[in-house]
Order: C-alpha cells, then sequence, then structure tokens
C-alpha cells in the first residue's frame, strides 16, 4: 500500500495538511470557497484566479484568502 504524502501550508493562518501535488483548484473545492466572491493571495502575491488550477501547493505555501462582502 502505497503512503500518500502530504505537505503543511497555511491557509488565512491557519495549518492545514494537503496531499503533496494538490493544485490550488482543488483546495478551494474541499474549501467549498466559491471563486466569484473571493481574491486570492499565495506567498503575499494576489493571483489570477484563471491560473489557479495551474499552480501546486508547496511546503509551507502561505494562502490568505479574502470573501467579498456587499453593502454600503
Amino acid at each position: 500500500m502505497k503512503k500518500i504524502k502530504k505537505i503543511k501550508i497555511k491557509v488565512n493562518g491557519k495549518m492545514n495538511l494537503v496531499i503533496k501535488d494538490y493544485n490550488l483548484s482543488e483546495l478551494l473545492k474541499h474549501l467549498k470557497i466559491p471563486l466569484n466572491k473571493v481574491a486570492i493571495e499565495l506567498n503575499e502575491e494576489i493571483l489570477d484566479k484563471k491560473k489557479i488550477s495551474k499552480i501546486k501547493l508547496k511546503k509551507n505555501d502561505k494562502i490568505e484568502i479574502v470573501h467579498f462582502i456587499g453593502g454600503g
């Protein structure tokens, strides 16, 4: 039986374990985060949401997800 390798990443300040080679799109689906209502920052760089499925998560990545809230 093959052991699944996991890495540590930080999402909004909280440590998370994810499968190695997980991509950012898979993480957002797992966390049930709607793409159209958030801005995503990876290691202090704002991401183009069109490219998130190509971004592989690496050990110690820091992800910040900011939700847009309507109002006025």
